[in-house]
């Protein structure tokens, strides 16, 4: 089983590593289809949170995107803080599975396969397994700051 939740915790990382480092040799800092994308997101659950960030963060969104991208990707390879890299994958694939606003295949479509990838990742401490994670946790400033091992994992399981 430890096997398993490794292989899919680098899988994971793997691919959002990918997509990030795509975007940085790419378009390097200046990833335009991050604001273009939220400011098509007229139509979705969001309503005008998603514009109004395409219009008023492409500063922040277009160097963001594919760094963040890319560390959550290198931090779930790796394992470590997985916990947390797993949480900012959800996030992003949470806001991309609600711009498939078309979902045209119903709601379990790619995004949604994705985001269950990072919760699975996250609920089961993965970066424990065959990763850093579980030496941080055992370091005796994480066993002195009992809410990190939350992020470590060892506080919820």
């Amino acid at each position: 089983m430890a096997y398993w939740i490794a292989i899919l915790r680098v899988l994971t990382g793997w691919w959002f590593f990918h997509a990030g480092i795509t975007k940085l040799i790419e378009d390097g800092l200046a990833y335009g289809y991050g604001p273009t994308y939220l400011q098509g997101m007229t139509g979705t659950a969001l309503g005008p949170i998603p514009v109004w960030m395409g219009n008023n963060l492409a500063w922040l969104i277009e160097p963001g995107v594919p760094i963040f991208e890319a560390l959550i990707g290198l931090a779930l390879v790796f394992g470590a803080l997985t916990r947390l890299a797993a949480f900012g994958g959800a996030i992003f694939v949470t806001l991309f599975w609600v711009g498939n606003a078309e979902f045209t295949n119903g709601l379990v479509n790619g995004e949604f396969m994705g985001l269950l990838l990072f919760v699975t990742v996250m609920v089961l401490a993965a970066g424990r397994y065959y990763g850093p994670d579980a030496v941080i946790e055992r370091t005796e400033f994480v066993e002195q700051r009992p809410r990190l091992r939350y992020l470590l994992g060892q506080g919820g399981n």
